[in-house]
C-alpha cells in the first residue's frame, strides 16, 4: 500500500502494489473473491484489521491505497475506522468515486487512493480533514510513493526510476512491471521500490492487477512466505448512474 504504479498498455491497464507493512504484522489472507454487499469484489485480505489495500469490483473498478495523503502526519491514538475497512466501503458501490465524495472520512486517518473506474483514472487524496480529487492522464504511466514512509527527495528519486525503467521497456508485460517493483532503485534497501528497514518495516507483498474490458486479473505475490496467488473477476454491465 505504500509504492503504486499505473501503465496503460495495448488495450489493457495495469496497477501494481507494493504493501509496505510492520515486519509483526499479521499474515495477510491470498486473494478470493468475496460478496460484499450487492457486487462481487477480489482482493486479498488484512486479517488484523479485516479490510484491503488493493482490489477490484465486478462493476469494472480497481482501487489502490497508499498510507498518507499530502504529507508525513503524525497518528493519532485511535480513528474511527481503519483505512482498508474505508477502502472496502468505498469499492463495494456502484460507482466508486461517487461514494468517496459522498463518504464521511473525519475521524479516518489520511490516506491516497487511485481509482481506475470505467476507463478514467482519479488521485483522491484525503489529508485528514478534507478530500481533494484529480482526474489523472490515463495515456501515460504514473508513479506513486506513500507520503509516511518517503520523503519527497526520495519520491522524486523513485520517480526518476521508474522513467529511466519505462525509457528501458517501453512496451511492458506483468512479469517486467513485477521484476521492477522487486528489483528497482540503486541499492539503498531503506528506499528501493521494494524495501527494508531492519525487518521492523518492509515490503512483504507485491500485487498486480491487468484490467481489460471484460475482467481483471490480479497476480498475488507474497514475499515473506513465497506464496503466489492467481485470481479473475469478470465485470458485469452496468446500468448509467442517474
Amino acid at each position: 500500500m505504500c509504492t503504486v504504479t499505473f501503465i496503460p498498455v495495448k488495450g489493457k491497464v495495469m496497477l501494481t502494489s507494493n504493501r509496505d507493512e510492520k515486519g509483526v504484522r499479521k499474515k495477510a489472507a491470498a486473494p478470493v473473491v468475496h460478496m460484499v454487499g450487492q457486487y462481487k469484489l477480489l482482493f486479498p485480505q488484512d486479517t488484523q484489521a479485516g479490510g484491503t489495500w488493493i482490489g477490484a469490483s465486478e462493476t469494472d473498478t480497481t482501487m489502490v491505497l497508499l498510507n498518507g495523503g499530502f504529507i508525513k502526519h503524525e497518528p493519532a491514538a485511535e480513528y474511527r475506522k481503519s483505512r482498508g475497512l474505508i477502502f472496502l466501503d468505498i469499492l463495494s458501490q456502484q460507482n466508486s468515486l461517487a461514494a468517496y465524495k459522498k463518504i464521511n472520512l473525519l475521524g479516518i486517518e489520511p490516506f491516497t487512493l487511485i481509482i481506475w473506474e470505467a476507463g478514467y483514472l482519479y488521485e483522491c487524496r484525503w489529508s485528514g480533514e478534507e478530500k481533494y480529487i484529480r482526474e489523472v492522464d490515463t495515456t501515460q504511466p504514473h508513479i506513486w510513493s506513500s507520503v509516511t514512509l518517503y520523503t519527497q527527495d526520495i519520491i522524486q528519486k523513485r520517480e526518476q526510476w521508474f522513467a529511466e525503467w519505462l525509457q528501458q521497456h517501453p512496451h511492458p508485460n506483468s512479469a517486467d512491471i513485477l521484476s521492477f517493483h522487486l528489483f528497482g532503485g540503486n541499492g539503498d534497501a531503506e528506499n528501493d521500490i521494494r524495501m527494508n528497514r531492519n525487518n521492523e518495516m518492509l515490503t512483504v507483498s507485491v500485487t498486480n492487477i491487468v484490467c481489460d474490458e471484460q475482467s481483471a486479473t490480479m497476480l498475488y505475490n507474497d514475499i515473506i512466505h513465497q506464496e503466489q496467488h492467481q485470481l479473475s473477476l469478470s465485470f458485469v454491465q452496468q446500468q448509467p448512474v442517474s
